[in-house]
């Protein structure tokens, strides 16, 4: 199971690289846009230089045809070196052009995806990521648990190394519900890791035990014993 950020928040991602078992960040031109008119390499160079070496970095090209999306994904990687996984939308020139790009070793995650059939595509295409949409499947009456499920059987039934990372969440729950579905890897906003770990029930309960030992041995801490 792997955790990645879904955000280019250098600040945000220095944080929680301390806190989760953090397996990398994904970043899309959406993502890029809230933090501003930033340098784009310099920006993922950075992120790149926090999580290190043994973390993946997924950046998302911007072409639409296919081989505008081959340049953007050698220019991609001329900039962040070869083990950058490339994310790619899942359209006709997208599919074509993870074709070629898999030829040449690239990594790829392959996005934007809605559909069962864009899901199998991207398998036999070898993907190594698969990047469903979570949250807009189901606002589009997709039952996106059932797909990613159905995702999961068709990687384990062709023996394919493919894996599902599964994105655009809204809710904690629905996070819980791609996990349960049999996705090997989420990416996450950073607020829903606070909103996971912070909610009021686990903050109280951290209060009852600090308030009980209190009474009995006073202020401080195991270590002050």
């Amino acid at each position: 199971m792997e955790f990645l950020l879904d955000t280019a928040d250098d600040a945000a991602i220095a944080k929680y690289k301390e806190i989760i078992p953090l397996a990398g960040v994904t970043t899309n031109p959406s993502i890029m846009k809230k933090e501003g008119k930033v340098d784009f390499f310099e920006r993922l160079k950075k992120i790149k230089e926090i999580i290190g070496a043994n973390r993946a970095l997924h950046v998302q090209v911007v072409a639409t045809t296919r081989d505008g999306i081959i340049k953007d994904a050698h220019r991609i990687i001329a900039e962040l070196g070869k083990e950058t996984y490339v994310k790619i939308p899942v359209t006709q020139e997208g599919l074509a052009a993870i074709r070629v790009l898999k030829k040449e070793g690239v990594r790829i995650t392959a996005t934007a995806i809605y559909t069962e059939l864009q899901g199998y595509l991207a398998i036999c295409a070898g993907a190594d990521y698969l990047a469903p949409y979570y949250n807009r499947m189901l606002e589009s009456n997709i039952n996106a648990k059932e797909v990613l499920s159905y995702f999961v059987e068709a990687i384990a039934r062709t023996g394919s190394k493919t894996q599902v990372l599964a994105a655009s969440f809204h809710t904690v729950q629905q996070i819980n519900e791609a996990i349960e579905s049999g996705a090997q890897a989420v990416t996450v906003a950073p607020e829903f890791i606070e909103k996971g770990l912070e909610n009021h029930l686990i903050m109280d309960a951290v209060s009852d035990f600090s308030s009980d030992w209190s009474q009995i041995h006073g202020a401080g801490s195991i270590v002050d014993l």
